[in-house]
């Protein structure tokens, strides 16, 4: 994750956002033949932003404008995008039909929520661009009728970036956003990712989905098992986002991967991994090496040490298999999370790639030697 930046951060405005203002600059130069710059919207919680345009043609049925998104302080893939909007008339009775330009996907799987062969413009941002339509048409006393083609300039390379390829969105980006308004470092955009890999998971059928931290640990899992790219949930620090929804949305099986740090986290409680947010607990650790039969000297050393690694060094040498304790704790907290319907296997890699700690439903409960959760 990008390193967040010091002192006061400036927020931003969605793709959703920016697609509504390039909607009703369009629309209005198709019904009046001049451009409204900046154009301004209003958003669902009554702020009025204004935009200033990137584009803007018109002909006898069609006109087509552009803005710049501005993701503020955020690490936004979508940063600096332009964001097209194409309006033309359609047919008498037609209404508001939404089509994928260049750079916006198509939805091909369910579980999102939008159905397959729709484009990936999403709910709340119809709303909004249909909102503008609908009182410009009402100003010069004609019917809505209106087709809106949106798209991103070098969409489809920027959506290699994001889990599209993964949720059956193909072709490019997805026209997102529910308040308009981009929160720089909220997490939300990551969380919601999460929770929509979930849905396509469930809608799928999928009885059995992986999620982990990182590359490495994905890879790991992907060596032991045969799933689909669809059913792997990239959580990184997220394991609270991550299990909480699937308690309420699960599926039959779920593996956890990760690093032995992160996950000697979530063994202590702790549900955000994020280091700026949660710290490695070395007496949790010492502990678990305790309950283990580990001597004085080394849970001693164990507290002491810098970091989670050089905790596992001193066990592994010490012959304690603290990689699989501590996949055992992380196992125990999830599953305290998620309930007893879905099975959970605990997987821990070290930075090859390597499995040195491993807890499943059949794991001995002498492993589970720790705290219960902290950070629910």
């Amino acid at each position: 994750m990008t390193r967040r930046p010091s002192g006061p951060l400036r927020r931003g405005w969605t793709t959703g956002a920016c697609a509504t203002a390039a909607t009703k600059a369009a629309a209005t130069a198709l019904l009046t033949g001049a451009f409204p710059d900046p154009v301004s919207i209003v958003l669902p919680k009554g702020e009025a932003p204004a935009f200033a345009l990137a584009r803007s043609d018109v002909g006898a049925d069609s006109a087509r404008a552009s803005v710049i998104k501005d993701a503020g302080d955020d690490p936004d893939v979508t940063h600096g995008a332009e964001i097209m909007a194409t309006v033309r008339r359609a047919s008498p009775g037609a209404g508001i039909v939404f089509r994928a330009g260049e750079g916006v996907g198509t939805i091909t799987r369910p579980g999102l929520p939008l159905p397959p062969g729709e484009p990936a413009i999403n709910p709340v941002p119809r709303r909004l661009m249909t909102e503008v339509l609908t009182a410009l048409a009402a100003e010069h006393g004609i019917p809505a009728d209106f087709e809106v083609e949106v798209a991103v300039t070098g969409g489809a390379a920027l959506a290699e970036k994001t889990w599209n390829p993964r949720l059956g969105i193909v072709g490019g980006l997805s026209i997102l956003g529910t308040t308009g308004v981009v929160q720089p470092y909220s997490c939300a955009a990551w969380i919601h990712s999460i929770h929509r890999g979930i849905d396509v998971a469930r809608a799928n059928g999928f009885a059995h989905v992986a999620a982990c931290t990182g590359s490495t640990s994905e890879a790991g899992v992907a060596a032991r098992h045969d799933l689909p790219p669809e059913a792997y949930l990239d959580m990184g620090d997220f394991a609270g986002g991550l299990l909480k929804y699937l308690a309420k949305h699960p599926v039959p099986r779920l593996t956890l991967a990760g690093g032995f740090g992160k996950l000697s986290k979530l063994a202590a409680g702790y549900l955000d991994l994020h280091s700026g947010r949660s710290q490695v607990d070395l007496a949790d650790l010492a502990e678990r090496a305790r309950g283990l039969g580990a001597d004085a000297a080394t849970v001693s050393r164990i507290a002491k040490a810098g970091m989670a690694g050089e905790a596992l060094e001193i066990a592994t040498a010490a012959g304690v298999a603290l990689a699989d304790a501590v996949a055992a704790g992380a196992r125990e907290v999830a599953a305290g999370l998620l309930g007893p319907d879905i099975a959970v296997e605990v997987l821990i890699f070290d930075r090859r790639g390597g499995l040195i700690g491993r807890a499943a439903p059949d794991a001995p409960d002498a492993l589970l030697v720790g705290r219960p959760a902290v950070d629910a």
